[in-house]
């Protein structure tokens, strides 16, 4: 099964409240650098660390993802593997104050914004909204990436029923991006190779 979410717990902890992001968290911060190694020896990235404290236990919350020259998701069996090794780092956690936690490995969702580069390099060949400072915002899809923009193909409208047409591409540079986001669109993922939305049904590793 691909692009699932995968969860290894030490027990199970009720609703909790999240610390702050790792910027602003010396422990979150503390245990993304701890963490990193290991997730790029198994070739994914480290998007992010969140800690959630739910009374007297924590839930580590470490979202994971292939590197951006990759396309599709990180499969189910990838992310069931790193929840193992990100386990055994924590069980031998040096700076550990022996407070009991549950880990929870997952890959972006494909509603993630696309707020960086990297984010659309991954997404490269999908269908995306974008929203444009200082002109009209684009839907199309993603033709290519480099380090100064992003250049889309867009489709353009045309009557119900009728399958949309493709203008020419557009180059939008990062510094005329507000944000953007990927549509969810069945019937091309065939075509492109792409895997379907990343978040899918939770598996306890």
């Amino acid at each position: 099964m691909n692009n699932a979410e995968a969860t290894t717990s030490s027990g199970r902890t009720g609703p909790g409240k999240a610390d702050p992001s790792p910027a602003h968290n010396p422990e979150a911060a503390r245990l993304r650098a701890l963490l990193e190694p290991s997730v790029q020896a198994n070739r994914l990235y480290l998007e992010d660390v969140v800690i959630n404290v739910a009374g007297s236990h924590r839930v580590v919350h470490v979202v994971v993802d292939l590197p951006q020259e990759e396309t599709g998701g990180v499969n189910l069996d990838v992310i069931s593997d790193i929840s193992k090794v990100l386990s055994d780092v924590l069980d031998n956690d040096p700076g550990d104050d022996g407070r009991p936690y549950d880990l929870e490995v997952s890959s972006p969702g494909v509603g993630r914004p696309l707020t960086e580069p990297r984010h659309w390099h991954r997404a490269r060949g999908r269908m995306a909204k974008v929203s444009v400072l200082q002109g009209e915002n684009v839907t199309g899809r993603i033709q290519s990436v480099d380090d100064s923009g992003v250049t889309i193909v867009p489709e353009i409208a045309v009557k119900k029923g009728m399958k949309p047409k493709q203008g020419e591409p557009v180059k939008l540079p990062f510094d005329r991006i507000r944000n953007g986001k990927v549509e969810i669109e069945f019937s091309h993922l065939d075509e492109a190779g792409l895997e379907p939305e990343h978040n899918g049904p939770s598996e306890e590793a």
